[in-house]
């Protein structure tokens, strides 16, 4: 099986080559790895002790950072590396000020490509997040007798561990993980059916992220001058299916103000087709203009969509319509306010748990999801509880960066 995971590394790297030919994205992420070893070469030398923690995007990384934090915190004079697989979480974290002393692109998962990159540094501790496993990168640091852990697991039925020839990858993660911290009970279980027993339940770290969101300075440049004291509905991470509700909702309330930040900026044209008579808010900045006269906000940079969750009555938050992945919900609940998504989230289990508390609510097709949000804001006492249902959800959770502080430095 170990060689038909290297065929399966090598048909990766040759597909991503050629997709690369193609897409700028792709074309990012090939490209940027041949640079990391350099970069971690000429940034740490072999005794340098570091704390690695592995993102494959990110909002893995937005999960794993509050333990990362915690760790520098006990762990001051280590130095801090971090990794990610997808473009998109190393351009957005890249360009931020961070607490890493290294960011990169975690290498192909090539065996000799491995081994180089794990020699130019005394690597103490590594942990991934979530469910980002690569095996040979796993069994160098199992090598090197490197700590290795994973942070808010994450198993469900349909992963290849759980079928008939998943035994080697199961075999790979019982013999070089040390520990596994889980975000849910279900995980927990399934992880043990096969025989991964270091581990607990935990919950899950972007409860913590986003709580620390909640205490920053949340004000963003001409917003508050665009709501005008209206009621408002932010959009956030938008695809297809969202553009869809915010055009239905903009035909059947004119009143309501609307902030749509799209999944990608490529759509932002797009959205000005729909919404000819939007603002971007680049030209806000750039012409000073603190009153927009419009009801619709295109948010056409990155970075703000967390604090403008903080300015929303209602949120509408992408991915829930298809398959590619339902975002983060709980950067908008922890500010109290209701949150709406398409049904299609298996692998976001604070859905279901959001949707129990009455803080959330999904639906099957975007007709539904309109209607009811037109509804929503009209009825005051039901927009308030559910406001207050959201925001109490989030501050009831467990602090689970510290739980796992806690046992990464007993063991």
């Amino acid at each position: 099986m170990g060689f038909l995971y290297s065929i399966f590394i090598n048909l990766l790297i040759f597909g991503m080559k050629i997709l690369s030919l193609f897409n700028d994205k792709t074309k990012k992420g090939v490209e940027g790895r041949k640079q990391s070893l350099d970069i971690v070469r000429s940034a740490f030398s072999a005794s340098d002790k570091v704390l690695w923690m592995h993102a494959a995007s990110l909002g893995e990384y937005e999960q794993g950072l509050p333990v990362l934090e915690k760790l520098k915190d006990n762990l001051p004079s280590h130095k801090i590396l971090i990794t990610f697989f997808s473009p998109s979480g190393y351009e957005n974290v890249v360009k931020k000020n961070n607490i890493a002393d290294v960011i990169c692109y975690l290498p192909f998962d090539k065996k000799n490509t491995v081994k180089e990159f794990v020699s130019l540094f005394d690597c103490e501790l590594f942990f991934t997040v979530k469910y980002d496993y690569w095996y040979n990168l796993l069994a160098e640091l199992k090598s090197k007798n490197v700590k290795t852990f994973v942070i808010s697991a994450l198993f469900y039925e349909s992963q290849s561990f759980f079928t008939s020839y998943g035994k080697w990858f199961v075999k790979q993660l019982k013999g070089n993980i040390t520990w596994f911290f889980h975000q849910t009970k279900h995980s927990y279980v399934l992880a043990k059916s096969i025989g991964l027993l270091n581990s607990s339940v935990t919950g899950d770290t972007r409860f913590d992220r986003v709580k620390q969101l909640k205490l920053r300075d949340n004000d963003v440049d001409f917003v508050e001058e665009f709501i005008e004291e209206k009621k408002v509905i932010v959009f956030g991470s938008s695809w297809q299916a969202e553009e869809k509700i915010a055009k239905i909702i903009s035909e059947n309330n004119s009143d309501l103000k609307m902030i749509i930040a799209p999944h990608d900026l490529k759509r932002v044209g797009h959205l000005k087709e729909i919404f000819p008579s939007s603002a971007l808010y680049s030209e806000l900045l750039a012409t000073n203009n603190q009153k927009p006269t419009t009801n619709i906000l295109i948010i056409d940079s990155i970075g703000i969509l967390s604090k403008l969750y903080s300015y929303a009555d209602v949120a509408i938050v992408g991915g829930g319509f298809h398959d590619s992945g339902l975002h983060n919900i709980l950067e908008a609940a922890t500010f109290g306010v209701p949150v709406i998504f398409g049904n299609q989230y298996k692998k976001n289990p604070e859905a279901d748990n959001l949707i129990s508390a009455k803080g959330g609510k999904s639906f099957e097709d975007e007709n539904s999801a309109a209607q009811f949000v037109l509804n929503l804001i009209k009825d005051e006492k039901q927009l308030n509880e559910m406001s207050e249902s959201a925001e109490k959800f989030v501050a009831q959770q467990p602090d689970s960066s510290k739980l796992i502080i806690e046992k990464i430095l007993s063991l």
